[in-house]
Formats: C-alpha cells, sequence, structure tokens
C-alpha cells in the first residue's frame, strides 16, 4: 500500500465509524442507552452528554433508567428527553428518570430498516466519493517523479481499499437490519 493513499484509507475508516455510530442510535426494540449519545443537557452553562451527568443503565430489556447524580438536573435532563425526536416521554419518580420502549410494530420495523439502508448507502457514496478524490489526486502525478505504473497500482490499491470498505458497510447494514426485525 502506498503511504500517499493512508489519508483516503483514514477516511473511509471515519465513514465507517460514522455510520456505526448512526446505526447505534437506532433503537431496534430492545433498550439501548446509545439512544442517548445525541441528547446533550446544559451543565452549568456547558452542553454535556447525559451520560456524563447521571448513571445510565438498562435494568430491563425495554427501559433505561437515568439516575443524576445531582438532584437538580432530574428535571434539566427529563426536558432534553421530551425535546429530543427519541418519540419516549420520560418518567419521573423524583429520583429516577425511566424510559420504557414500547414493543415495534412490524410497520415500524420495516421503516426502520429502510433507514438503516439508506444510512448504508449513504456511507457508500461517501466512500466512492472518497474514492474518486483518490484518483483524481493519483491522476495529477502524471508527468512528476511517479511512473504509469506506480500509478496504476495506486488506482489499484484505491480500488481494493473502497471494496473493502463497502463490504464492512454491507456487514453492518445487514446485521442492524437482522437485530431491528428480531422481535
Amino acid at each position: 500500500m502506498n503511504a500517499r493513499l493512508n489519508v483516503y484509507e483514514e477516511k473511509m475508516k471515519k465513514t465507517l465509524g460514522n455510520l456505526d455510530g448512526e446505526l447505534s442510535a437506532i433503537r431496534a426494540g430492545r433498550a439501548n442507552p446509545n439512544v442517548l449519545n445525541k441528547i446533550v443537557v446544559d451543565y452549568y452553562g456547558t452542553p454535556t452528554p447525559i451520560q456524563q451527568v447521571a448513571n445510565v443503565s438498562v435494568p430491563e430489556a425495554r427501559m433505561i433508567q437515568i439516575q443524576p447524580w445531582e438532584k437538580k438536573m432530574l428535571k434539566v435532563i427529563e426536558k432534553a428527553i421530551q425535546v429530543s425526536d427519541l418519540g419516549i416521554n420520560p418518567t419521573n419518580d423524583g429520583s429516577t428518570i425511566r424510559l420504557v420502549f414500547p414493543e415495534l410494530t412490524e410497520e415500524r420495523r420495516k421503516e426502520l430498516v429502510k433507514d438503516v439502508k439508506k444510512k448504508g448507502e449513504a456511507a457508500k457514496v461517501a466512500i466512492r466519493n472518497i474514492r474518486r478524490d483518490g484518483i483524481d489526486a493519483v491522476k495529477k502525478l502524471k508527468g512528476s517523479e511517479v511512473s504509469e505504473d506506480e500509478i496504476k497500482d495506486m488506482e489499484d490499491d484505491l480500488q481494493k481499499m473502497t471494496d473493502k470498505y463497502v463490504k464492512e458497510i454491507d456487514k453492518s447494514v445487514e446485521k442492524k437490519s437482522k437485530e431491528v426485525m428480531t422481535v
């Protein structure tokens, strides 16, 4: 692998990591604390993730329990969850917030799988764009100290890299789709 291509490999890794992060936030009927990752609360004037101001646990398959370290954070966390796109109403008993996830309908599961596939397609497009940028950069090396054969090898390496990451994306999408469809 040519050292000039490392920057494109890094970009592809980031794209895959980004997709995995997005997929982990999609709830699949089972309570997953990752759904709270994008929700931040105001903690002494600083936007802070819920996991950094409270103990987040999953006592049952379809329930997340949030226990703030400071009592005054209860209302703040509850409000943040209500205004988020989570679509779940929190219950507050004065010391703990509980999120109970309803059983997903077949229709909703199919919608989620479509969403998962859409995110996978977007990631593949991003990977292909990175490949295109790489090939453009390699072609600009023509006429410099780089030989035609080296340019061809770099283009082949970029294609192999692209194939590898597209395969990884397909695996992630497949895994998440199965998880969503499992009742």
